[in-house]
């Protein structure tokens, strides 16, 4: 029996990105974002959700992506998808939300070594679609531990 693999996929500038769903905490609506002084650059800011305060990060400052030109319609699918990695959550901002997909391990390719800017080191692998092609991203990747670290004590 063939592996397979639930990720919730999202769009970012014109490619389309996939997370493992196991790493998704929740997807929630654009909020007002407080900036955080001497934060990095791709820090956002923070936001409360439920009286928890959530980091977020901005995946296109990180890597020099372009936003997608957005229509209404794009405004009411954009946010933030709330991940919870080993216990300390982040939201990164998306610019619309697409769906969860399943996805054969087999079918995974290895990634090239760039894809739109994003380095192959923050990238499991990119599975072929009909219209492209869908990045798997290794959301543990994407910070070390200890940059994880100081981005989640940044609202301490």
């Amino acid at each position: 029996m063939a592996e397979q693999q639930q990720l919730v996929t999202f769009q970012l500038g014109e490619e389309l990105y996939g997370i493992n769903i196991m790493d998704v905490k929740e997807i929630v609506h654009v909020q007002t974002i407080r900036a955080i002084p001497n934060a990095p650059s791709y820090v956002e800011g923070i936001f409360n959700l439920r009286s928890e305060i959530i980091p977020i990060i901005n995946l296109h400052k990180r890597f020099h992506l372009r936003k997608l030109a957005e229509s209404e319609e794009d405004e009411l699918l954009s946010g933030f998808v709330i991940l919870d990695i080993d216990g300390m959550k982040l939201g990164v901002i998306i610019d619309r939300v697409s769906r969860v997909v399943t996805i054969e391990k087999e079918d995974i390719q290895p990634p090239p070594q760039m894809v739109a800017g994003i380095g192959a080191e923050y990238i499991q692998g990119v599975v072929r679609q009909e219209h492209g092609y869908l990045v798997i991203l290794g959301i543990r990747d994407l910070f070390n531990p200890k940059e994880l670290q100081k981005i989640v004590g940044l609202n301490a």
